[in-house]
């Protein structure tokens, strides 16, 4: 009997106006993270500095920025209310009551809860570095029987994500989460940046699998470790900045997102 009431109140929650709107703002912050994480992706690419290319160095440059504060509280309140709508649909199902979609609200509710946590420490005056957090955890998991295996098969598991970034970019299925059709300029930003987000995880997810078959949690660097290895790559001037371009498309596409999601 408690079923159908949890799901009834989760629907009204999804469907209500602060959650809807909030839900847009969040992606509207989540692509501006991206193009700010493009722009220090760009500075590691071609200057020996540039910060943290990941959600930590992205929010540490809104920290020291004219308004950054006030930006930092509207990305935590649209990162929750985000996350509260990925936890209505993995509750209601409402876009797909396939449990693969299910899972992935859960998955995506993980995601955004974390980064908005993220956000938050930044915005009480606090620091966070992503790269540290992934380390720890990693580490972690490490230390217990069969973690080994864990953060091998965890680095599988982003490596597929990845690969489903650069799927749903090249065939623009991306389309399906949208109502409506955004414009011919969001449709290429959108496949150029989940084709670069998804080059980024697969190189996240080898870091993984890299970490657990040497016992080294050290190498298991998130998103930042990951661009910096592609800048060692051979041309990886080049090809950390064409990744940083796509970036900067996602950003972009989070902008139409942020307008026409089916929310």
């Amino acid at each position: 009997m408690k079923t159908p009431d949890v799901k009834t109140a989760a629907h009204e929650a999804g469907n209500s106006t602060v959650v809807e709107r909030g839900a847009r703002l969040g992606y509207a912050v989540s692509g501006l993270l991206h193009l700010l994480i493009a722009y220090i992706a760009l500075k590691v690419a071609w200057t020996s500095g540039g910060g943290k290319a990941d959600q930590s160095g992205a929010l540490a440059t809104l920290a020291g920025s004219t308004g950054g504060s006030f930006v930092l509280w509207l990305t935590v309140v649209g990162l929750v209310l985000l996350a509260v709508w990925q936890l209505t649909e993995a509750i209601t199902g409402a876009h797909g009551a396939e449990a693969a979609d299910r899972a992935k609200a859960v998955g995506k509710l993980v995601v955004y809860a974390a980064l908005a946590w993220t956000a938050l420490t930044f915005a009480t005056g606090s620091s966070s570095s992503s790269s540290g957090q992934t380390k720890d955890v990693t580490a972690s998991l490490m230390s217990h029987s069969g973690g080994q295996l864990l953060v091998g098969a965890l680095g599988l598991g982003v490596v597929g994500v990845g690969g489903y970034h650069v799927y749903k970019g090249w065939k623009k299925t991306f389309l399906e989460d949208l109502e409506g059709h955004p414009g011919t300029w969001a449709v290429r930003a959108g496949r150029i940046g989940y084709v670069a987000k998804g080059v980024a995880l697969t190189v996240v997810g080898v870091l993984f699998v890299v970490a657990a078959i040497r016992q080294k949690p050290s190498e298991a660097t998130g998103l930042d470790g990951a661009l910096r290895t592609l800048r060692e790559a051979p041309a990886g001037q080049v090809l950390l900045t064409l990744v940083a371009i796509g970036l900067a498309a996602f950003g972009v596409y989070g902008g139409a997102r942020a307008r026409y999601a089916r929310v």
